[in-house]
């Protein structure tokens, strides 16, 4: 690939685009530089489309010049992935954020790439809808990145991820051809599901610009439980025993003690103090019924020694509870510690084994370990904390990381249940897939962008 100079490279796009559609200002360039992982490369130009033309007109102009472009959403991945580590084009989906539709017969919603969850989330509830997929970044993180990410968050184990919610797409190949894949009804089986592809595609095969997504009743009643162990062993045992009772809830999390000491100490809540695990069940439902299935889970759980064992009932008690978890990451911050974010994924009778593996590695390399995430579905956020000012940190750091992906898939796991492969886990790529998936991948990969212009640097 072929790059011209930025104010070359400027020049010649802007007889394509409108003037404000393209940047080259330092500052709008530093700001497209990087997501939330530690690598940034600044790209040459900053392309700003409002229409799906505008980014097919920046894809031909760009294939025909073989000019790396690199698309973006919010910028709040956690892998690299919209790193544009080439230079060439960094192509933001931020202004194509309206929403064309909510459509409460259909049950569908109709909005570009750039249409920030949250935002879809309160639109479609204010008219008893609901949009279930919730990354724990939904109040910034956009509809797009959610979508080239298959993104999850504690919902997804009774109702499923992003993919599970896209029923159309439409897509700009990496030559500029504008497709409509999918459509609207609740079952298609014309063809191949050719807009599945593109969910989890992390920017390497097109450019999705519009989606068409599934939306549910809105669940009238909400519940949560907090309780809090003694030992994580009782924690997971209490899992099982709520699976094995035929409880489906809408969200289970667990979080261990080193994450719970540090959320104390930047919460207070009185509650995390002196507790070694801690659960979060939430259930969603008619009021009566989910008031019925409390009452079964507390004597249910009542009988693994919980440390405490507290409920709330409706919206405004639930969101009390979720808001100490929300803070659980930005506590790990608080220590001062670089939190190299792990969001790998186990069998859920692995569980157990993964908080002791976690254990092991942070005696056997010096270096905390932080545990917590969506333990009913196995993907659970391991974060090795890390002083890079201490020497060896580095070295250390990476053999912990090293040790902990290959016994996950020696387990049947996955390197990411949510943040897909990027830079960050692009070294552990090849030892996650075998040699045929990986031929498998690059020819897809060629098939659809044989002059390798989209995501260039990343894991193909």
């Amino acid at each position: 690939m072929t790059k011209p100079t930025p104010i070359k490279l400027f020049s010649k796009l802007k007889a394509e685009l409108p003037a404000d559609e393209l940047s080259i200002n330092p500052e709008v360039l530093a700001a497209h530089a990087g997501d939330k992982w530690f690598a940034s490369h600044l790209p040459d130009l900053v392309a700003l489309p409002r229409s799906t033309e505008s980014v097919a007109k920046v894809l031909r102009f760009a294939n025909r010049n073989r000019i790396p472009v690199t698309a973006r959403g919010a910028g709040h991945g956690y892998v690299g992935g919209c790193v544009p580590v080439n230079g060439g084009i960094a192509l933001s989906l931020a202004r194509m954020n309206r929403i064309l539709e909510i459509n409460p017969r259909d049950f569908v919603a109709v909005v570009q790439a750039g249409v920030v969850t949250r935002d879809l989330q309160q639109k479609v509830e204010k008219r008893n809808l609901f949009y279930p997929p919730d990354p724990a970044s939904r109040k910034e993180s956009s509809i797009g990145g959610n979508i080239v990410t298959n993104a999850g968050g504690p919902r997804c184990l009774k109702y499923g991820v992003t993919r599970d919610y896209v029923m159309g797409l439409e897509v700009v190949l990496a030559d500029g051809e504008i497709l409509k894949l999918g459509g609207r009804t609740h079952k298609n089986k014309t063809g191949f599901e050719l807009h599945r592809l593109f969910v989890g595609s992390e920017g390497l095969l097109g450019i999705a610009t519009e989606a068409t997504l599934k939306l549910l009743p809105l669940p009238p009643f909400r519940s949560c439980m907090a309780i809090g162990f003694g030992r994580m062993r009782d924690a997971i045992r209490s899992l099982h025993a709520i699976f094995a009772a035929g409880f489906l809830p809408a969200a289970l999390e667990v979080a261990d003690e080193f994450t719970l000491e540090a959320a104390f100490r930047r919460t207070g809540s009185k509650r995390l103090q002196g507790c070694r695990a801690h659960l979060i069940v939430e259930l969603d439902g008619q009021e009566a019924s989910v008031r019925s299935e409390i009452r079964t889970l507390q004597k249910l759980l009542g009988l693994q020694s919980p440390l405490f064992l507290e409920s709330g009932f409706g919206a405004k008690a639930c969101e009390e509870v979720w808001q100490i978890r929300r803070e659980f990451s930005y506590a790990l911050r608080d220590t001062g510690l670089t939190k190299l974010n792990e969001d790998v994924v186990v069998p859920r009778s692995r569980l157990e084994d993964l908080f002791r593996f976690a254990a092991r590695l942070q005696r056997k390399h010096g270096l905390q370990v932080a545990c917590f995430g969506h333990a009913g579905d196995g993907n659970i956020h391991t974060n090795i904390m890390v002083d890079f000012n201490q020497p060896g940190a580095k070295e250390r750091s990476q053999a912990a990381l090293d040790e902990l992906f290959q016994q996950v898939l020696a387990w049947g796991g996955a390197i990411t249940g949510e943040h897909g492969i990027g830079i960050a886990k692009k070294p552990w790529w090849p030892l996650a897939v075998s040699p045929g998936v990986l031929a498998l991948h690059r020819t897809v990969k060629a098939a659809l962008d044989p002059a390798g212009i989209l995501n260039p640097g990343k894991f193909l």
